[in-house]
């Protein structure tokens, strides 16, 4: 197979690492391998090399590996960040504490703020000031630089954020910083403010500065191994990185600002549902991604995913509401609005003090997994339930790659959690499934009840290993009457990621009245902008007829300190005025919020998202008939359904039969990558990407 243009998609998740490689062809093979937690990139290589050797190809065959990563999440949730220190303006080192001044909610008294990434001993004044319009106030005393960067180095600082006030529309202090401290400390890892986000508001973009100088360590040392060790194993293909918005940065870029990848991880498979829902004509879904360790929800609209050039990452229900902040560390970036919770495959069931189950968000991950892996794990999991409820196949998963133990399982689960509850066997199983469908109703309901938008009039597209286990009960906690289930959906974050493009994201401040904006001023800004997204997919490779530049606004009412986000075209603009973006904000706050107003609606920012269009996209139509997989065998085995004790003797069969004809529940439909459950009542049709389209019964929760 010397010469083929082979191209990777891999996405590690906390349980299993999923690679999908495309062949010119289009067709696709897959595989899933355990995730390693001392090293997750060994298990990429490991598991590329093996598909790579059953498919007959070699290493030099593969031209491009896009990855998916949680290293950036993990470090922050686990504080394994660098040692990180802050220099500001004089009078602004309290900032990462004040931030915006609220609790996430009001009422709970039990809540603690997140301790800041920088102790307020590390973070360091400086006596520089530049005024509001630009002008400089205060020189830049370069002693005190010296002085603060001395001191910082002293402390065993290993990272430094810088970030002067208004240095968004002046940088020149931020700038003379980072040359006076990169050439008298060259082992600091520095990040200016400028170079991650030059908008104002203070906190926001102190904060994202600190995350970025926090991960700077981890990200760095995580994708130089990653490339070393696939240099090693003859893999040198270029290796892109998802980012948090579902574009794709070249692995250089990633390293230096590791901010805009930490929503990487999930942000593959939202992509991949929006290219399906333009093509099966669903484009109108909730996205929703059950993996091993978490699930995620997201909203699809018109066949895009709903952005946000915001959000707080914190442990809990991490989502990016404009209705509850305070919560985590404000990340001021493009990205998929994704909310996520601990419910997931290897989540862990618990008693607590006061007699109540909990599920989560503790996880069992890959090692030692679920307890019927028989790695050691004693305490019951989700995937336990499941397996006591003859919902998944009792004899291994992943297509039988997998052995699990059954036995193991009843017992966790009667020890732990049936026994101190009361409860047999099924009972307290089916209660372990049932507080984890609640949870992941809960997450959908952040970002479509919460956002304005009625789950009922959109389709629930489910992936990842356990979402298809569970889509059917959620989707009728929800009372949505349609579930989708991608072809290869136990893997599609990594089939997601090969239907992306290389992105990059830039921003300019401009704040003014729509009513009086100075159309030159704008279309000035507007030219900025493209010049640098031009310029930088050049540099990435990319010719002007593959490049695609996307523009957007950033409106608000005067008065408030949030903004909507409303995509414009700059010809449009300029030949008929600035009352487009006025107009097109109204459209959008009556949408959101349910009212509008005719308060004076003010310009803050603009941006770019400039794409580099990949020749090679992957086509979801007919995706199924394109997969490379094992199938299972038909058969029956018992099944719980519902709370009543009442098992169905229930046939299980390859997932493929329902491209012959229509399947109606009580059914299990397995395949390599994922198992699929329809309760009674639920019918199953398959459509021309090869999805499998189920209809929802008005009693699947019953």
């Amino acid at each position: 197979m010397s010469g083929v243009d082979i191209h990777v998609g891999c996405d590690i998740g906390g349980t299993f690492t999923d690679i999908v490689a495309q062949m010119p062809d289009g067709k696709l093979h897959v595989r899933k391998v355990a995730s390693r937690q001392d090293d997750p990139g060994q298990s990429v290589v490991s598991g590329l090399l093996d598909l790579l050797k059953d498919i007959g190809a070699s290493s030099a065959d593969v031209s491009e590996i896009v990855h998916g990563t949680t290293i950036g999440s993990n470090t922050i949730l686990q504080k394994t960040g660098a040692k990180t220190g802050l220099i500001t303006t004089k009078g602004f080192r309290d900032v990462l504490e004040i931030g915006r001044i609220r609790t996430p909610n009001m009422f709970d008294l039990t809540w603690e703020k997140p301790e800041p990434l920088v102790s307020r001993r590390h973070r360091l004044e400086v006596g520089e000031r530049i005024g509001a319009d630009g002008e400089v106030v205060v020189a830049l005393p370069e002693h005190e630089v010296i002085d603060a960067g001395q001191f910082l180095v002293d402390e065993g600082i290993e990272a430094l954020a810088v970030c002067y006030i208004n240095s968004f529309v002046n940088a020149d202090h931020e700038k003379r910083t980072s040359e006076i401290l990169s050439k008298a400390f060259p082992d600091l890892l520095i990040t200016a403010s400028c170079d991650v986000l030059p908008e104002m508001k203070e906190y926001e973009r102190t904060s994202t500065t600190v995350v970025n100088a926090y991960l700077l360590a981890a990200m760095r040392r995580y994708l130089e191994n990653l490339t070393r060790n696939l240099g090693e194993a003859g893999l040198n293909a270029p290796l892109l990185v998802v980012s948090s918005s579902g574009g794709m940065l070249p692995a250089e870029a990633a390293s230096d600002t590791p901010v805009f990848a930490v929503g990487s991880g999930p942000a593959g498979g939202v992509m991949g549902a929006a290219r399906l829902g333009q093509a099966n004509g669903f484009q109108d879904a909730i996205a929703f991604d059950m993996g091993g360790t978490t699930a995620k929800a997201s909203i699809i609209e018109a066949g895009e995913p709903l952005l946000t050039t915001e959000y707080e990452f914190r442990e809990g229900i991490s989502s990016p509401s404009r209705f509850i902040k305070g919560g985590g560390y404000m990340l001021k970036v493009p990205a998929i609005d994704i909310a996520e919770v601990g419910a997931g495959g290897g989540s862990i069931a618990w008693v607590d003090e006061g007699g109540l189950l909990q599920v989560g968000p503790t996880s069992a991950g890959a090692d030692p997994g679920p307890a019927c892996y028989g790695r050691g794990n004693d305490r019951p999991t989700v995937t336990d339930a499941n397996v006591v409820l003859g919902l998944l196949n009792p004899n291994g998963l992943v297509g039988g790659n997998l052995e699990i133990d059954p036995l193991l399982s009843e017992a966790a689960i009667k020890t732990r959690i049936g026994d101190p509850l009361g409860l047999d066997l099924i009972q307290a199983a089916f209660g372990i499934r049932s507080l984890a469908n609640v949870t992941m109703a809960r997450a959908i309901r952040s970002v479509t009840v919460e956002r304005g938008r009625d789950p009922r009039d959109m389709a629930l597209m489910t992936f990842g290993g356990s979402g298809p286990v569970h889509a059917v009960d959620v989707a009728g906690l929800l009372g949505i009457t349609t579930v989708i289930v991608p072809a290869m959906s136990g893997l599609f974050s990594s089939v997601g990621m090969l239907a992306s493009d290389v992105e990059h994201n830039f921003v300019r401040s401009l704040l003014a009245p729509i009513s009086t904006l100075d159309l030159d001023g704008f279309s000035k800004a507007v030219e900025g902008l493209r010049q640098d997204g031009n310029t930088r997919l050049r540099l990435d490779g990319f010719s002007k007829k593959n490049i695609r530049l996307s523009f957007s606004a950033d409106l608000r009412y005067a008065g408030q300190s949030s903004e909507l986000t409303v995509p414009f075209d700059p010809i449009t603009v300029r030949t008929e005025g600035s009352r487009i973006l006025h107009d097109a904000f109204q459209e959008l706050y009556l949408d959101t919020y349910g009212y509008k107003n005719e308060e004076t609606v003010e310009l803050v920012n603009i941006r770019l998202a400039a794409r580099g269009v990949r020749s090679n996209h992957l086509g979801f139509e007919g995706l199924e008939k394109n997969v490379i997989t094992a199938e299972t065998v038909e058969g029956e085995r018992q099944a719980w359904f519902s709370s009543k004790n009442k098992s169905n003797l229930t046939p299980t069969m390859p997932r493929g039969i329902v491209e012959q004809r229509n399947v109606d529940g009580p059914a299990i439909l397995e395949a390599y990558d994922t198992t699929i459950v329809l309760p009674p009542g639920a019918s199953a049709r398959t459509d021309d990407c090869g999805s499998i389209v189920i209809d929802v019964p008005e009693n699947a929760t019953e």
